[in-house]
């Protein structure tokens, strides 16, 4: 068991107590006063030097002595000293916060500037790094805080975190165990799968309203498919069936029938005799044009390619002319640039070299003599000279460069301005050759014989017409017939689409009873996997319920007069996590007195100091409210409120159980 307990506590200017020293030397003790003489305060500056915060864990809190109109004193130092017992060994802890005052440039006054604050391990100056691990290495704060404040468990916790704390001072029950302790909840060792029990409610809850959704959604399917099934009464799907075939019978016969007139064998054979003599015209025309048409096809073709070779030459014309503008652009920079660098090569040749000199030793102060003065001036006209050599050489280099450039550039145009020229040469060639043979063209095209003058073409077509206004008369002739045979049909078609329509009304029917009879199946299927999952939900919650005792009663056995509610019965029969700590049977937030809570308080540390192995030093605010403590095995600050003590006084119990 580790032992924490406080020797000394030294305050100075802190929070309105200019001074006081409360030496207790491991003893529980008391201290009494009046009400805003420091009591609290005493609370305040040990958890304060300890971890930035007052009692009631609140780091913004005000620690600086104000003045009888409640503004700050300035220029003071707030200190607090704690001294401990740690396992038999002292340990000195003092933190001091003072103002910093500065005097900016100009301004007679200095000026508040902020605050810093000095840190001391054992009366040693420590880094605020090497403070927190010392104060870490004694006990962690949310541990230290459990352990020395009654009320910091039940009204500072959250209750998730009072609920974690006990948990881990009592542990969990496991699922296993808690199904082993009720037969009836053996089937869930089957059911979860490997899951928790919160993972498998969810589960459940996903799935059941899964299936009432779709539960709902069913009558009204049913519903629709019977407002969809269509009226059979008086009709009978077997003779539906014969007399559609009757039907079709009929419309095969007519439409042979209307086939028959439509392809008469008299409008075949004039049809046939017309193809004939189209054949006959295409040949008379090949026969006439025949070696005209072939050179009107050479010249065209050949004025083709001209036309090609005349765009390639009016491209390459203009590709040269394009890139002799570039490079007179390119001359007249270069050109520029060697004239920017003719002008910088004589402003670097009219350089001179200004020297200035230290004639005195850098070392010792005195005059150097005249031989070293000389020499650095030499040197220096030596390396002034040498540097300016290298530049003016490197402006000349790069403005022969340039020049030359240019050079090259301008012969590169010349070069290419007498291709251009010799291009458009040869583009005033080619479009004298392309006038030549588009006259050649309109020559040819103009010798062609019109075919339409011969007189075998004129007869052959003369002959065609003649088939065409017999064609067109025999057509005439079997129109009327034809239009009442297409009558017949229509006819005999429509009272077929009638009767396929009343026939497919049997198989609609049946295609909807069979929808609605697996409608009605998926309802029962659903009702059935519904009602499985609500029996497995039920099972969970008596799950839970056989947890809740099992849990509480453990937990509860830890201590002495606290209990705890880790749950609450919810209306929809469900339980919803909660830590409420009871006394009695009366609920720490709402209906327990002071006394009450602090006892509650100091059963809780029992139980947490005993689980951690540590004991520290407990400070009892409005400690006057108890007439009776619970025993306690560790060090008791007790604040009391006295009326007559208008100073705070500490007085040292004569035996144990006074103290406590």
């Amino acid at each position: 068991m580790k032992q924490i307990s406080l020797m000394k506590l030294v305050l100075l200017n802190f929070k309105g107590i200019r001074e006081f020293v409360l030496e207790v030397n491991g003893k529980s003790v008391k201290v009494y006063g009046d009400n805003a003489v420091g009591k609290t305060t005493i609370f305040d500056a040990f958890t304060w030097v300890l971890f930035d915060k007052d009692s009631q864990n609140k780091q913004d809190f005000g620690i600086k002595t104000l003045d009888a109109e409640g503004k700050e004193l300035h220029r003071l130092s707030h200190e607090v000293e704690a001294i401990l017992l740690v396992d038999g060994k002292r340990k000195s802890l003092r933190k001091v916060l003072n103002e910093k005052w500065v005097k900016k440039r100009g301004l007679a006054r200095e000026e508040f500037s902020g605050h810093t604050t000095e840190y001391f391990i054992d009366g040693v100056p420590v880094k605020l790094k090497e403070y927190k691990e010392q104060v870490e290495s004694i006990m962690s704060e949310d541990l230290f805080k459990l352990l020395t404040n009654p009320s910091y468990f039940n009204e500072q916790l959250h209750w998730e975190s009072r609920r974690k704390v006990l948990l881990q001072v009592c542990g969990d029950v496991i699922d296993e165990e808690v199904i082993k302790s009720e037969k009836s909840l053996a089937p869930l060792m089957k059911i979860l799968n490997e899951r928790s029990i919160e993972q498998h409610r969810k589960v459940i809850d996903g799935k059941c309203s899964e299936i009432s959704k779709e539960l709902d959604q069913i009558p009204v399917r049913i519903d629709e498919a019977t407002r969809s099934m269509p009226d059979t009464s008086g009709l009978n799907e077997n003779e539906l069936g014969e007399s559609i075939n009757a039907l079709q019978e009929q419309i095969t016969s007519k439409e042979a029938e209307a086939f028959r007139l439509r392809s008469g064998g008299e409008i075949a054979v004039k049809q046939n005799r017309i193809r004939e003599i189209e054949g006959e015209l295409l040949q008379i025309k090949n026969d006439v044009q025949a070696g005209t048409l072939e050179k009107v096809a050479a010249k065209r073709q050949e004025l083709s390619n001209l036309n090609g070779q005349l765009t390639k030459l009016n491209q390459q014309i203009s590709d040269a002319k394009r890139a002799v503008a570039r490079n007179e652009q390119l001359a007249s920079d270069e050109l520029a640039e060697a004239d920017r660098l003719r002008h910088q090569w004589h402003k670097v040749n009219d350089e001179v070299l200004e020297y200035r000199h230290d004639d005195n030793c850098p070392t010792c102060g005195q005059t150097l003599p005249e031989e070293n003065i000389e020499a650095a001036r030499t040197k220096a006209l030596s390396d002034f000279n040498y540097s300016k050599a290298e530049r003016l050489e490197k402006i000349s280099a790069k403005g022969r460069a340039a020049k030359e450039e240019a050079t090259r550039l301008s012969q590169d145009s010349k070069a290419k301005q007498q291709k251009i020229a010799e291009l458009e040469q040869l583009l005033e060639e080619k479009s004298n050759e392309i006038q030549k043979a588009e006259s050649e063209l309109e020559a040819s095209q103009a010798s062609i014989i019109d075919v339409e003058m011969d007189p075998n073409y004129i007869t052959k077509q003369m002959e065609i017409s003649v088939i065409q206004e017999d064609i067109e008369q025999i057509r005439k002739s079997v129109q009327e017939a034809a239009a009442k045979v297409a009558g017949e049909i229509q006819s005999l078609k429509a009272q077929k689409e009638a009767l396929e329509q009343d026939k497919a009304k049997f198989s609609l029917a049946q295609t909807v009873s069979q929808r609605i009879e697996q409608l009605k199946t998926e309802e029962k299927e659903l009702v059935t996997k519904y009602e499985e999952l609500q029996h497995e939900l039920y099972l969970t919650e008596e799950f839970i319920r056989a947890k809740v005792s099992l849990l509480e009663t453990k937990i509860n056995s830890k201590f002495q007069h606290a209990r705890f509610k880790l749950f609450e019965q919810q209306i929809n029969g469900g339980l919803k996590e909660r830590c409420d700590t009871l006394y009695r049977g009366v609920p720490y937030g709402s209906g327990l007195n002071n006394a009450a809570r602090i006892n509650v308080g100091l059963d809780i540390i029992n139980t947490l100091s005993e689980h951690y192995g540590i004991t520290a030093p407990i400070f009892v605010d409005n400690a006057e409210a108890v007439t009776k403590m619970i025993e306690i095995s560790t060090q008791v600050i007790s604040l009391i409120v006295s009326e007559k003590d208008k100073q705070l006084r500490v007085v040292v119990p004569v035996n144990i159980k006074e103290a406590v």
